[in-house]
């Protein structure tokens, strides 16, 4: 039995589909994971900047971009997971499969823009961690600013590898020492938020009501790159295989005894929801305590925070040493973390459109040139960080639709093919991420 050839009884399958799978004592647990995974992304370095400056700077006022984003990141990163239980590879495999080469090749060109744009700013997030937490002890020992940024990459060149390397004692590993990072950086930012004197009403007012102008409009377009990340796309349909695979193994043990074809990764699919949209909203509450704590602490001052390195500079003053220390921890967990996911998904794009095996530590070491150099240029690193998001929302319909033909495709998903409904969010969702880079495009000019 093919991962994908499936028999007319399975027509019946959707029907049976339900929302939420029936747990049995233990066993949720053992599926959380690949959705925690993926929202390591949502909560990068770039997130980190492009929330800063959009809660310093306009105050409550855009945590509505936030809010959308996050329920688009849900219908996003089910359907790639979905795509990955029903068809047993990774979307990049499924484009190359299904798509003619030259499509297959542009599609490619475009993930890895987003991938490199990702590693840089997550990369950078990382140094930036280490930096804020160590760099001024070298500072004063006589080292130069460019210097200790460069000390700090290659430190975190070191804790990457040795966080890919826990793979070599089993994916699941991997995956609960993300979600460890995921659990840290969300402490450090509820004490952030606890420090602070928070308007909840106009917090809430402003989560619900979308308030945009063309000020806000270069920011809006970055959280919103920052939020729905295209890599992470790719990447999950590949990190639910291993689950995957063990359904199949037991739907070919069963299908000799009769058992009903697709089952096993009908209920993995039904858990997936689950690990998904709690995996998403702790997502969208971190990064919803980073504006709120950034609008509460910052807009006072009168003025813009212009880096992340003023932002901790400021922290100090307002809120006390202990606050400072805590977001240099988030920062450093986050830039650590998403580096590391960030990789993963590197190779999992060059592997699945190029049909290549490449070591993973070879992509690390690969993405490490373009961050050494905007560190040895001394370039602004909040800004080239917000440029990098505001890029990777330019290249998220290069994933998206493909996404959404191939979930569409009876012939490919079978009973997991996308209902008329899921279809039309879907297409609405690239719909109003094409119509907002088209609008920053017009205001750029």
């Amino acid at each position: 039995m093919s991962h994908s050839s499936l028999t007319p009884r399975q027509t019946e399958g959707k029907k049976r589909l339900r929302w939420l799978p029936e747990l049995r004592r233990g066993e949720m647990w053992s599926y959380f994971g690949p959705a925690f995974v993926a929202s390591i992304a949502y909560i990068d370095p770039g997130n980190f900047a492009t929330n800063i400056q959009g809660g310093s700077q306009f105050g409550y006022k855009l945590l509505w971009v936030l809010l959308w984003s996050n329920l688009m990141a849900i219908l996003i990163q089910f359907l790639s997971a979905k795509l990955g239980i029903a068809t047993g590879r990774t979307l990049p495999q499924n484009c190359r499969d299904q798509f003619t080469r030259g499509t297959t090749i542009a599609l490619w060109i475009a993930a890895e823009i987003s991938a490199v744009a990702t590693d840089l700013a997550e990369f950078l997030g990382a140094a930036l961690g280490f930096y804020l937490l160590f760099g001024a002890h070298w500072l004063a020992l006589g080292w130069s600013q460019t210097s200790v940024m460069l000390a700090a990459a290659m430190l975190t060149t070191i804790c990457v590898f040795a966080i890919l390397a826990l793979e070599l004692y089993g994916f699941r590993v991997l995956e609960i020492a993300i979600m460890g990072f995921v659990f840290v950086i969300g402490i450090c930012y509820a004490f952030e938020v606890f420090l602070v004197h928070v308007n909840w009403r106009t917090a809430a007012f402003y989560t619900l009501v979308p308030v945009v102008n063309h000020d806000s409009l270069y920011i809006a377009v970055g959280m919103l790159g920052a939020t729905v990340m295209p890599h992470v796309v790719y990447l999950h349909s590949g990190l639910v295989q291993p689950r995957v695979r063990e359904s199949i193994a037991r739907e070919e043990q069963e299908a000799q005894s009769g058992g009903e074809p697709g089952h096993h990764r009908l209920r993995l699919l039904q858990f997936e929801l689950v690990d998904v949209f709690a995996a998403m909203n702790g997502a969208w509450l971190i990064n919803s305590a980073m504006v709120i704590m950034a609008a509460a602490a910052f807009v006072r001052l009168g003025r813009p925070i212009s880096s992340i390195e003023d932002a901790h500079h400021t922290l100090g003053p307002l809120l006390g040493p202990m606050s400072a220390l805590v977001f240099a921890v988030a920062l450093l967990f986050s830039g650590l973390s998403s580096s590391t996911v960030g990789t993963m998904a590197g190779q999992m794009i060059l592997e699945g459109f190029l049909n290549i095996k490449f070591s993973v530590f070879l992509r690390r070491f690969l993405t490490l040139l373009p961050a050494l150099a905007v560190i040895a240029a001394g370039l602004d690193p909040l800004k080239v960080l917000i440029l990098s998001q505001v890029l990777l929302s330019f290249t998220l319909p290069f994933a998206l639709v493909p996404l959404l033909i191939l979930t569409g495709r009876s012939s490919l998903m079978h009973q997991f093919v996308n209902r008329s409904l899921t279809n039309w969010l879907g297409w609405i969702t690239v719909g109003v991420i094409v119509t907002l880079n088209v609008w920053l495009i017009v205001q750029m000019l």
